[in-house]
């Protein structure tokens, strides 16, 4: 008993949120306080057992895996948990946020009719993350994945207010395309290598890479066509552009699915791609394009969180991006670090700002910050932080190489994590040099400080986790090398993020002076207009959407698709059965052309 207990353990951290939701979905209003108490002690039990499984696998390089039932299914004969260090680290993150946003939600919406649906669903989610991250197959992670985009539509919760169950629909749709790339690679990656099952699969495809051959008389390897149909799905759910578009929308749920959002959801991209990271590290190709967008989804999503209006939307846009780039890179355990310092940071913050929010519903006339006026700038205190600015970065450096013991001046890492320092340092003297505070060079001296040692931790903190997640020799430094770029392409990227953050010393100098850059009719100014109206991509999908509707309809009202449908299926058959035209198969055939305009007819009457 003691043995088919600590055999079956694990399964408690995912089975708990569905405990949790069971509870809350019954219809008992006389112990409504008690079983969100008990639901909320479900959690806390699945969080504990998640740092008991953490400890354990801390100890071994290998996974624990729990049988969940075998089936003559040849895709998928046996259906699994595989808990590695990785999925060990997201279960923990997972649970230990979803306990507190559990108990926060039912304080939070406490005078809310549909808090029971509510509890329900934000339970259900949480166990359908659990169950993702310990999948062993990409079909069980499929099936999660799924409920998640169905279960994130659904959390929307105020169906009443029209443009929310708009936006809930749209989610879904958008949701939905990103899906069937996914399940195509899925298929593809079957017909390939003959399994789904992680282990497998890695060692299929590194011991096979074959080629696909492609219109044109272009080839691609195998590998990448799989990851690129994969990664399709990764951007959708992880608000990547193009497909971000539902993000936005989505703003109208309560603050608690937000935290959770970024803490878990929006974060699957990247764990997907950190679950599939033997596979993308075989094609270079793939790696290339997830940089590609994530640095371009960083760069729009930053200029469109710098004219919102709206605090929800503003947290929503920042930080979107840099994981997947990082991905991109072949840091693909950086990349799991900043997904977790990502989503307890963002769900502290809209959990704040949920907060702001309920204060100022109830005392709208609450003073807020007023603006500074405009004064002269000192140009020799301007001067003054870029130099410290550009200084710091380099002592870190130094620090990280000689007193930490951590390879960085011989690799592209060195250039990444100079930019990296002097945007941060460059954000802390900027912030005070802009508000303009009559600081002291203390209160400068501090904060750059502060930041030398920020940095420096993560730096150490980073490089801790890489050995913790990746033991075995070589395995991060084969990624790094599947992700480096192109010398040329690297250096032309460095060159942009140089010219960005001086662009914005100079810009913040300008504003200082009185030289306002923002004028009627100025460049600036449109360019303002286009990140507002989010690059205008939500009326052109609105367009392209109805255009798609009015096609639909008119094609349902004609004839011509039955004929086209039954003459492409008259000639797959008459390929596959090699028949020999005959009079009676001409006359066959044309009946059945008659009877498919008949049919045309009369649904078109109707």
């Amino acid at each position: 008993m003691i043995a088919v207990l600590s055999y079956y353990y694990p399964l408690l951290i995912p089975l708990a949120p569905l405990v949790a939701a069971a509870l809350t979905a019954l219809p008992r209003r006389d112990m409504s306080d008690g079983r969100y108490t008990m639901g909320w002690w479900a959690f806390v039990a699945g969080f504990i057992a998640s740092l008991l499984i953490l400890w354990q696998v801390a100890q071994s390089a290998d996974p624990i895996r729990v049988v969940l039932f075998a089936w003559p299914w040849k895709i998928l004969p046996v259906v699994e948990l595989s808990i590695d260090r990785l999925a060990a680290i997201m279960m923990v993150v997972i649970s230990g946020i979803g306990t507190l946003l559990y108990r926060y939600s039912t304080r939070y919406l406490q005078q809310d009719a549909g808090l029971p649906l509510y509890q329900t669903m934000f339970a259900l989610t949480v166990s359908s993350l659990l169950f993702m991250v310990s999948s062993a197959d990409l079909v069980t992670l499929f099936i999660s994945w799924q409920l998640l985009s169905w279960l994130l539509s659904l959390l929307s919760h105020n169906y009443s207010h029209v443009p929310t169950a708009q936006a809930s629909f749209r989610t879904f749709i958008m949701l939905r395309a990103g899906d069937i790339a996914f399940l195509a690679g899925i298929v593809l990656a079957y017909h390939l290598y003959g399994t789904v099952q992680f282990a497998p699969l890695f060692e299929r495809a590194v011991a096979d890479p074959m080629q696909l051959a492609l219109l044109g008389g272009l080839e691609m390897s195998g590998a990448t066509a799989v990851a690129l149909l994969i990664f399709i799905g990764a951007m959708s759910k992880s608000a990547q552009f193009p497909l971000h578009m539902w993000l936005a929308d989505s703003l109208y749920a309560p603050t608690p699915i937000h935290a959770l959002l970024h803490a878990g959801i929006i974060n699957a991209g990247g764990f997907l791609l950190n679950r599939l990271a033997p596979l993308y590290a075989l094609s270079s190709t793939t790696l290339h394009v997830v940089f590609a967008v994530g640095l371009v989804t960083a760069i729009v999503g930053t200029s469109m969180m710098l004219v919102q209006n709206d605090i929800k939307k503003t947290l929503g846009y920042s930080t979107m991006g840099y994981m997947i780039m990082e991905c991109g890179l072949g840091a693909f355990s950086l990349a799991v670090f900043h997904l977790i310092a990502h989503g307890l940071f963002k769900a502290s913050i809209f959990l704040n700002c949920g907060d702001v929010i309920h204060q100022n519903r109830h005392d709208p006339q609450r003073p807020q910050h007023a603006s500074t006026a405009e004064t002269d700038t000192d140009s020799s205190g301007w001067f003054t932080a870029l130099i410290v600015s550009l200084v710091l970065p380099f002592v870190i450096v130094y620090a990280a190489h000689h007193f930490l013991d951590i390879a960085i001046l011989d690799s592209h890492g060195l250039l990444i994590f100079l930019l990296f320092s002097w945007v941060t340092a460059s954000t802390a003297a900027l912030s005070i040099f802009h508000s303009n505070i009559e600081a002291s060079v203390a209160v400068h001296g501090y904060m750059l400080v502060a930041v030398g040692l920020v940095s420096a931790v993560y730096l150490f903190a980073a490089e801790s986790f890489t050995h913790f997640l990746y033991p075995e020799e070589g395995v991060v430094a084969a990624y790094f090398q599947a992700g480096a770029l192109p010398q040329g392409v690297f250096l032309a990227v460095m060159a942009l993020f140089v010219l960005s953050i001086t662009g914005g010393w100079f810009f913040v100098y300008a504003d200082r002076s009185g030289q306002r850059a923002l004028r009627s009719g100025s460049f600036l100014t449109h360019l303002y207009l286009f990140f507002a109206n989010r690059l205008y991509l939500d009326a052109l999908a609105l367009r392209l959407f109805s255009a798609l509707g009015r096609a639909g309809r008119a094609l349902d009202r004609s004839r011509v698709p039955f004929l086209v449908l039954a003459v492409i299926a008259l000639v797959i058959g008459g390929q596959s059965m090699s028949w020999e035209l005959s009079g009676d198969s001409l006359g066959a055939v044309a009946g059945v052309l008659i009877c498919s305009c008949r049919c045309s007819r009369s649904m078109s009457s109707t």
